[in-house]
């Protein structure tokens, strides 16, 4: 053995002064900090100075030490594989000797550098880790015991895949029937360690937990009453997951673990309670939810609904009692979470909203994270549960929860009748058919709710009746639509910012159900939201934008009136110019003016040639940083792309708005070579936007873009790879526009190189046999499932232009193409025309006896079809 390191006394200062400097308060101190700390990284004993900190200084205080051993954790992330073997080993040695110091607050410090330590792909070269923490767990001493607990939850939580792999020899043969011993000892916090590593291997149903999993059963069966919240928590947690994958086991148990979940899920401690919650929302997506459940809808009703209330504490977070007009009060730049562009696709109907995008961060750093408010509570799973419930028990959720309804709406006290209008809305999509009777009565009470003195009172309700827009758009406009109309708009304009997002939110939610029964009241709506520019702080803005945006969809050519567009430019093309082109908010905006201009059409030509300019440029100035990074990543950060994904797509709207107008701006501009670089990108989402533009191009200035089409049809055919669906439906469309303007002749040279992958695509099927099996329902896959439109129309028309100029080249993928037709439901005339005359000229080639024997392989319903709308 090496003598034993010692650290050098000016050097222990310095550090240690380091470490006191790092704790102020003060920006200039800490950044001075960190760069004394990375210089220091330069020296290789640095880090001994660090552990040693951590482990043997115990003169200094909790914190100081505790922060030595995270810079240690930051160091271990970033350059472990420099550290020479000396100071690892010294690290390592000093890890295993400290993990049961007498303060929690290092023994976690030491469990997370542990863990850093393993998850550096190190497991593998350090095989006494695993063996000396199972051993210490045995210790007679309660922090050690403790100590090693915890750095084995953290390995299980940061390395489960790397345990249940033969890398290491299955180490989990022996850690889990070690674990599950532990579920009974006498110390709380070591019963809930040993649940936690348990819980990281039910999700992957790892062998060595199925071997154990009735013992596993048993045991948590046994803990369900624990008194240390933590051990409920992770019993509950444990059943949420054995829900989803071992359901076979919990079924004969099912009654009791419904009536110990209902309790759970009203247990003193919230933390206990959301987790007992998420187990409705996930019993609500297996097929056996009706049957275990409906015995128990009466009681698990009330449970949920009262979950529904604000907490105390929620209401002084949200300042719900003082009644403040807080739209004077600048946003905190921190709450305003990012935006993701939703990408220009020729079939929106794919998209899902991509909302819920967890940031990245970093959370090992923070020893305790149950401080933070989050989002998620227990309100919400609570709401959430009980809309998935309304969706699986329809109308029979009714019965339980109609006579609650009565109570809680009209109730006195705020806090309980906002929860009641948050539970009418939770319903609203699963019961829709059964509140149709109650709407008459419910709708104008909700319309005079919008002006509560709660603002919380008036947030909520925006929500529930956006939920209910769809009925209140299909009666008589004069009866609910009008006075809803009216009051939202007020709210639009609300002194409470919380009131106003929720407004705004919710009037986009009634325009697209609305679409052009707004125009009727156009003017009076472009007042109120052109009055909420100058109103609204940042956050809301981005809304604002959104409600506009969507307006101009809902009413298209409608908004092409002067007196409109008077009012509606203005203030979009003032906050157009103070933006910069580095400022994030442009997304929203260049959305909005997307929508807009496509609405405006002609009306927009006033206004195009500076915003078609700054596109142009934004596009420029992105591919030019792209390649700056490519070829010098230290000197250049990568751009951020969504600049350019957004201005193409506003470029897309203005083509379709402008159509032959837009020939001008793109002869004098340089868009068509951008774009081959564009094509070419290698995020998917450019690929998919350029290939938008070039298909409205094509339709609206045809003269530019054909010179180009010889350098364009290569990349197209290689894009048409169904994996990236929006990307390949778009390079299908632009195909096909281009076939229509090309016309046969000039196309010939192209087929080649997308036919075989547009026929593919047109009738992907998962595996052939449930083509063939399913041929009657719907398949997610490219063109047969996009609903009868015109971009379907246009894809169709360049497969069938393409198809008449080769009919040899589909011949082994004809069933899937006859599959595709007979999907169509209303094909204009001239295109049922050219589906009519490819299937009779394949007939004719093959001859009556082979369409015999091939029509013979066609599902019934795909034969029936055909017959009846093309006799074949």
């Amino acid at each position: 053995m090496e003598c034993e390191w010692k650290p050098d006394d000016q050097g222990l200062q310095q550090i240690l002064q380091l470490l006191k400097e790092s704790q102020s308060p003060d920006t200039s101190t800490q950044r001075s900090v960190q760069q004394r700390l990375e210089q220091l990284n330069h020296y290789p004993d640095f880090n001994n100075y660090l552990i040693f900190v951590l482990t043997k200084l115990k003169s200094e205080d909790e914190p100081t030490r505790s922060l030595s051993g995270l810079i240690l954790k930051n160091n271990v992330k970033a350059h472990y594989q420099n550290f020479p073997n000396g100071v690892s080993d010294f690290i390592k040695s000093e890890c295993l000797q400290n993990i049961g110091d007498s303060s929690p607050l290092i023994r976690a410090t030491v469990g997370i550098l542990i863990t850093t330590i393993a998850s550096k792909g190190e497991l593998q070269n350090w095989p006494e880790l695993l063996p000396k923490l199972c051993l210490l767990l045995d210790s007679e001493d309660y922090n050690t015991c403790e100590g090693a607990f915890g750095a084995l939850q953290k390995i299980c939580e940061d390395s489960a895949e790397v345990l249940d792999s033969d890398m290491l020899d299955r180490p989990l043969n022996v850690m889990i029937p070690k674990f599950l011993q532990f579920f009974k000892h006498s110390s709380p916090k070591i019963r809930s360690h040993a649940i936690a590593c348990v819980n990281q291997f039910i999700i992957s149903r790892t062998q060595a937990l199925m071997l154990h999993i009735d013992g596993f059963i048993e045991n948590l069966f046994a803990l369900a009453t624990d008194e240390e919240p933590e051990v409920r928590k992770n019993v509950c947690r444990a059943l949420v997951m054995l829900l989803e994958v071992r359901m076979d086991r919990l079924l004969p148990h099912m009654h009791n673990i419904i009536e110990y979940m209902l309790q759970r899920t009203q247990d003193q401690d919230e933390n206990v309670a959301l987790e007992a919650c998420e187990f409705w929302l996930t019993l609500a997506e297996q097929p056996v939810c009706k049957d275990v459940l409906c015995n128990h809808l009466s009681k698990l009703t009330p449970v949920l609904v009262n979950g529904m209330k604000y907490s105390e504490i929620d209401i002084i977070l949200l300042k719900g009692d003082v009644e403040e007009d807080d739209e004077a009060i600048p946003d905190n730049e921190q709450d305003i979470r990012p935006r993701f562009h939703r990408s220009r696709t020729v079939a929106q109907q794919y998209e899902g909203d991509r909302d819920g995008i967890e940031e990245d961060d970093d959370e090992d750093d923070d020893l305790e994270d149950d401080d933070t408010i989050s989002d998620w509570n227990l309100r919400k799973c609570s709401a959430a549960a009980l809309d998935v419930l309304a969706n699986v028990f329809r109308d029979d959720l009714l019965l339980p929860i109609l006579p609650l309804l009565k109570e809680l709406l009209f109730h006195p006290e705020w806090v309980i009748k906002e929860s009641g209008i948050l539970v009418l809305g939770a319903i609203a999509e699963g019961c829709m058919q059964g509140m149709i009777a109650y709407l008459p009565e419910l709708i104008p009470h909700l319309v005079q709710c919008l002006s509560d003195k709660k603002a919380l009172v008036r947030s909520i309700t925006c929500w529930t009746l956006s939920r209910y827009a769809h009925w209140v758009v299909s009666q008589p406009p004069d009866t609910y639509l009008k006075p809803l109309m009216t009051e939202l708009l007020k709210r639009i304009l609300d002194s409470n910012k919380r009131v106003q997002e929720a407004a705004c939110s919710a009037f986009a939610t009634l325009e697209e159900e609305a679409c052009t029964e707004l125009v009727p009241y156009l003017a009076y709506i472009l007042d109120t939201l052109v009055f909420a520019f100058s109103k609204y702080q940042h956050k809301n803005l981005l809304i604002l934008y959104d409600a506009i945006g969507t307006l101009a969809d809902s009413v298209g050519h409608h908004l092409n009136k002067p007196e409109y567009i008077q009012m509606l430019m203005p203030p979009l093309i003032a906050k157009w110019n103070q933006l910069k082109d580095e400022d994030k908010d442009l997304f929203p905006l260049l959305e909005c003016l997307s929508s807009v201009a496509t609405a405006l059409q002609s009306g927009f030509l006033p206004y195009c040639e500076p915003v078609y300019q700054r596109c142009v440029n934004l596009v420029q100035k992105t591919l030019a940083q792209t390649m700056l990074h490519q070829s010098q990543p230290d000197q250049y950060e990568a751009p951020d792309k969504d600049f350019m994904i957004v201005a193409l797509d506003l470029l897309s709207g203005l083509a379709e708005g402008l159509g032959d107008n837009i020939e001008q701006l793109v002869a004098r501009s340089n868009i068509l070579t951008l774009m081959y670089q564009c094509m070419q990108d290698k995020m998917p989402e450019v690929r998919q936007s350029s290939f938008a533009l070039l298909g409205d191009l094509t339709k609206a200035c045809f003269m530019h873009v054909k010179p180009c089409i010889a350098d364009f049809m290569p990349i197209l055919g290689t894009n048409l790879n169904p994996e990236l669906i929006s990307v390949c439906n778009n390079a299908t469309w632009a195909i096909g526009e281009i076939s229509i303007q090309m016309g046969e002749s000039e196309m010939q040279p192209y087929v080649a190189m997308v036919l075989h992958q547009l026929v593919e695509i047109i009738n992907r099927p998962n595996t052939p046999k449930t083509l063939l099996e399913n041929t009657g329902t719907t398949r997610c896959t490219s063109l047969r499932n996009i609903r009868d439109n015109e971009e379907k129309d246009s894809a169709f028309r360049g497969i069938c232009t393409m198809i008449s100029v080769n009919p040899g080249g589909v011949v082994q993928d004809f069933i899937f193409f006859c599959d595709a037709v007979a999907s169509w439901v209303n094909p204009k005339d001239d295109l049922r025309d050219m589906f009519g005359k490819i299937l009779h000229g394949f007939k004719n080639q093959v001859g009556e006896e082979n369409w015999g024997r091939f029509s013979d392989q066609f599902p019934l319903p795909l034969k029936e079809r055909l017959a009846a709308f093309y006799g074949v």
